[in-house]
């Protein structure tokens, strides 16, 4: 689903851009925030308080906001549903080999859309055509058809039905990699998109607590 600009409101099948556009209104945003950088050029590489959470890339999510997060803090690693794919856990395992993280979150959310397609369901709409497809609720569909690629087929989506189940089975497949020690506990969260709330999944931190 595409988003309006101006409006903040959403629509499907086509991006509208604001009358300003983004490239200008990002340039003209790093240059007042650039402006008043002040002395955050000498945070150091490590994050200070020595975590990093794995979350969604949804736009409503801010984690510095619900995390309570400042520039230099923690590490903040971000893909579609926060899921614990190969890439996530080379980023945690880095993160704390080399930079000293030693607790980590894996934070979804609800109303997530990557519960609202299957795997099968993108790999399809990708080989019809690779342009913004539509959603009316109940399915998905391509406004253009042509062009499309069956290289979607490929790819391992990490779509879920059961938010807590895919909290857990996240905790659990980062809990068992062979390169993430067994002294750093990860906790499972669902971050409300409606109340701003942190709700624990306590089966997933329960996964990942430290072994004895």
């Amino acid at each position: 689903m595409a988003r309006l600009v101006e409006t903040g409101a959403y629509i499907t099948g086509a991006y509208i851009m604001s009358k300003e556009g983004n490239y200008d209104a990002v340039l003209s945003a790093n240059k007042s925030y650039s402006g008043n950088f002040g002395d955050k050029g000498k945070l150091p590489l490590p994050p200070a308080r020595h975590f990093a959470i794995l979350t969604c890339m949804d736009a409503r999510l801010d984690p510095a906001k619900y995390a309570g997060l400042a520039e230099g803090d923690a590490h903040v690693i971000r893909n579609a549903g926060g899921r614990a794919s190969d890439d996530a856990i080379r980023s945690l395992v880095i993160s704390h080999k080399l930079l000293g993280t030693n607790e980590w979150f894996v934070i979804h959310h609800t109303d997530c859309g990557m519960q609202l397609f299957t795997g099968e369901i993108i790999a399809g709409l990708l080989e019809d055509n690779l342009e913004t497809a539509s959603f009316n609720g109940k399915a998905w569909s391509n406004p253009k058809h042509g062009g499309g690629s069956k290289a979607g087929h490929d790819v391992h989506w990490h779509t879920f039905t059961d938010n807590p189940r895919s909290v857990t089975e996240d905790v659990q497949r980062i809990r068992n990699h062979p390169l993430v020690p067994k002294h750093i506990p990860i906790y499972g969260f669902i971050y409300d998109v409606g109340t701003g709330k942190l709700n624990e999944v306590k089966e997933a931190s329960a996964a990942g607590k430290v072994a004895g």
